[in-house]
């Protein structure tokens, strides 16, 4: 009964598909320098990057167009990595960009930009990122609204939080009027949603073949005032890191916390 409620009140409120995280605010901008800054887009010039999570290929044409040797986009949908590669054709950077869904060769640098909200396993993505990575490369990553964020129910927020007051249930079966692959789950939505917070996400670099050389939980900018260590799962925007591989004990075990 309270499920039929809550999904009677959000047809009345969002009775077709929302707009939230449509990506627009980077229209003809550079989404990896934005969200990367352009110290790190200085260094791309010369160096092998695989971008984890590429989508329709832009981010990997921006790299390969500010001089990147090689850029080698990798995602699990075969239709987005169609169009990546008939991007790159037309912007004529098909021989340096290479779109697959997996890839053999080390990477100096790997790029991660919006998909560790995404990942289904993300402790298994970093598993398979850590042998890509030669040893003294980085893994550049930003992604964001992690799950306590005002719209860190992506689709699912139609307004502030709603992702946190309304059931997954009421949710699922609301985004089933204009949605027709059968998800029934968060984590079955066309991309994923894995629910990650801020302290997760800590959680699983902990237990994982990296650490943080950086770290920056990137404040909502009205809410930036009382951003703070205590607040940050609500007022953070994005997370901007660099991962580096840990250091190897003499048994070739890496050095854990």
């Amino acid at each position: 009964m309270f499920t039929e409620l809550q999904y009677r009140l959000l047809k009345r409120i969002a009775p077709g598909e929302p707009n939230q995280c449509s990506g627009q605010v980077y229209a003809d901008k550079s989404k990896l320098q934005l969200l990367l800054g352009e110290a790190l887009m200085a260094g791309v010039e010369g160096k092998t990057i695989i971008d984890f999570g590429c989508g329709e290929g832009s981010e990997a044409l921006d790299l390969a167009s500010r001089g990147a040797k090689r850029v080698i986009g990798i995602d699990i949908r075969e239709e987005l990595l169609d169009r990546a590669r008939q991007k790159a054709a037309r912007a004529g950077l098909d021989r340096v960009c290479c779109f697959a869904t997996s890839a053999s060769e080390r990477a100096d640098v790997i790029v991660s930009i919006d998909a560790f909200e995404h990942f289904d396993d993300p402790s298994g993505i970093l598993a398979i990122m850590s042998p890509l990575l030669k040893p003294d490369g980085e893994v550049w990553v930003s992604f964001g609204p992690t799950w306590y964020h005002p719209l860190g129910g992506h689709l699912f927020s139609v307004f502030p939080w709603a992702h946190l007051v309304f059931s997954e249930e009421a949710l699922m079966r609301w985004r089933g009027t204009f949605k027709t692959d059968g998800a029934r789950r968060f984590g079955e939505v066309a991309g994923g949603l894995n629910q990650m917070t801020i302290r997760r996400f800590e959680r699983i670099i902990d237990a994982s073949p990296f650490q943080f050389a950086s770290f920056e939980a990137v404040p909502i900018r009205r809410l930036k005032p009382i951003h703070t260590r205590l607040t940050r799962e609500f007022t953070t925007a994005i997370i901007r890191c660099r991962l580096v591989k840990r250091p190897i004990l003499g048994g070739g075990v890496p050095l854990t916390p």
